[in-house]
């Protein structure tokens, strides 16, 4: 690529930011810094989606080099390189369509990246008011984006390699919840809570009922991730069972090879039909068993919201509750009407959705109370 084209996609990316910020400001008349990373946080969210919705459409490569199109700043200008790939395969990965939906993500993520500069500009430089941990939580979600940005780039330029892009869709997801820990930390500042609104230190021992279920739901996240990714949602076509069978015939080893490209195993050979169903079979195993351990969480916080009196914790246990049941009819839809597009994205936005929620409620139910 070219310094212009370089130059044309930063100021691309910084007008995509700078609109989200007048659109703050338009509705607010002010900023704050908590408005900012709530903003933040919601776009963040908005773009999982979107990347999801980029990758169910197959237009992961639909610009097959990082981070411009064809090393120009977008489609229009490499509409010709765009029109020739699209001629010698009409339905291969690179169309006009594919390409936009493909920049377009782009566009939005260099945006959310410009909202975590002005979040870490503006942490550092009041931190006096702010405090330094909240600068500290700032700075540390700066260096996950360019992490996350470098795994989005790794994506194209290693061809959707199943790892590459499973790990893509974990860092984004660890992106909200340090995004939804940091507008917890800054909803605090220069607030004086009353009592009702955290729970507490002595209800803290249930704690560890929240952290197992979000270990959990990360781990069934990997293996969500690795179905998508390996295109495996429709290698059991029916339900409850798996082609007809409990437990059908399955190959473990050349499923879960972590490092192989898109579609292969290891050896270079094409991955069977029994190797997608051990990938398929698992994550149906792993949801029995999160779902469980997140509904029985949700009981527990509700139960414990019902004794305290605290309405803050029974409306995230309620969210938590909710959001399980729709993890629960999206996942089954998702098989039962051969993979409806989206039915697709709302379980990624529930799975997206369980993770602020989770954050929300560790911070809800066991911060020991204090005025800050």
């Amino acid at each position: 690529m070219t310094l212009i084209a370089w130059i044309q996609l930063f100021l691309i990316g910084w007008a995509v930011g700078g609109l989200l910020l007048l659109i703050l400001w338009w509705r607010h008349r002010s900023f704050t810094f908590h408005r900012l990373v709530l903003l933040t946080l919601f776009f963040t969210f908005d773009l999982i989606l979107f990347g999801a919705f980029t990758r169910l459409t197959d237009s992961g490569l639909g610009c097959p080099d990082w981070p411009g199109c064809y090393g120009l700043s977008n489609p229009l200008a490499a509409l010709q390189h765009i029109r020739e790939a699209e001629a010698l395969m009409p339905t291969g990965p690179v169309t006009v369509s594919k390409a936009w939906i493909e920049m377009l993500h782009r566009y939005f993520a260099m945006g959310v990246g410009f909202l975590i500069i002005v979040i870490v500009i503006w942490s550092w430089l009041r931190r006096q008011v702010l405090g330094s941990k909240i600068a500290s939580v700032s700075s540390f979600i700066l260096v996950l984006v360019c992490v996350q940005g470098a795994f989005g780039a790794w994506t194209v330029t290693l061809k959707l390699q199943p790892l590459i892009v499973t790990i893509h869709l974990i860092l984004g997801l660890t992106l909200l919840a340090s995004l939804a820990y940091l507008s917890n930390l800054s909803a605090r500042v220069g607030q004086a809570l009353d009592e009702s609104q955290y729970l507490v230190k002595n209800t803290q021992p249930g704690r560890a009922w929240v952290w197992a279920a979000l270990i959990v739901l990360i781990v069934q996240i990997f293996l969500g991730a690795w179905v998508s990714t390996n295109y495996a949602v429709l290698a059991c076509d029916d339900f409850p069972l798996c082609h007809g069978e409990l437990v059908p015939a399955m190959n473990f080893r050349d499923g879960f090879t972590l490092w192989r490209e898109l579609g292969m195993t290891a050896a270079g050979h094409h991955l069977g039909i029994e190797a997608l169903r051990a990938i398929h079979w698992t994550h149906r195993l792993g949801a029995l068993f999160a779902l469980s351990l997140l509904i029985y969480v949700g009981f527990k916080n509700l139960k414990m919201a019902m004794i305290v009196a605290s309405p803050p914790l029974r409306r995230w246990s309620f969210a938590l509750l909710g959001l399980s049941l729709l993890q629960l009819i999206t996942g089954m839809s998702n098989i039962i009407l051969d993979w409806p597009l989206v039915a697709a994205l709302l379980h990624t936005g529930g799975a997206a959705g369980l993770i602020v929620v989770l954050v929300r409620l560790l911070t809800l139910r066991y911060e020991e109370f204090k005025r800050v």
